[in-house]
């Protein structure tokens, strides 16, 4: 009963919005980081529940962040593009977006599509 992609191969519209709401939430909670260097460092701590990956993130933040997560066994997920994504989060274009909260993962998990 997974949900599907649409023509473009995104996330519903529903779903998008859910996801930004909740990451939303996590950036003024101090629950989320934002950017690919700062991703990166939480990964190779360990406190990391879950990577949501701009739909356009670059090959080099998916070089960078695609081994690492997956050989910690944080789950990838696919977000809108970077454009969106930063926007939302009042910032310019984010790439990456890593949740520390378990909570607040398992919300971002139900609303995204895992990165293929």
């Amino acid at each position: 009963m997974g949900r599907s992609k649409d023509a473009e191969g995104e996330l519903p519209s529903a779903d998008i919005e859910k996801l930004l709401n909740l990451l939303g939430l996590g950036v003024r909670g101090g629950n989320v980081i934002v950017g690919v260097d700062g991703i990166r460092a939480e990964l190779q701590a360990g406190k990391l529940r879950c990577v949501v990956l701009a739909s356009d993130a670059s090959k080099r933040a998916l070089d960078k962040l695609v081994p690492l997560a997956q050989g910690t066994d944080v789950r990838l997920l696919m977000g809108p593009d970077a454009a969106k994504l930063g926007d939302r989060l009042g910032r310019p274009p984010v790439q990456a977006v890593g949740v520390r909260d378990r909570a607040l993962a398992n919300g971002v998990v139900r609303a995204a599509l895992p990165w293929t």
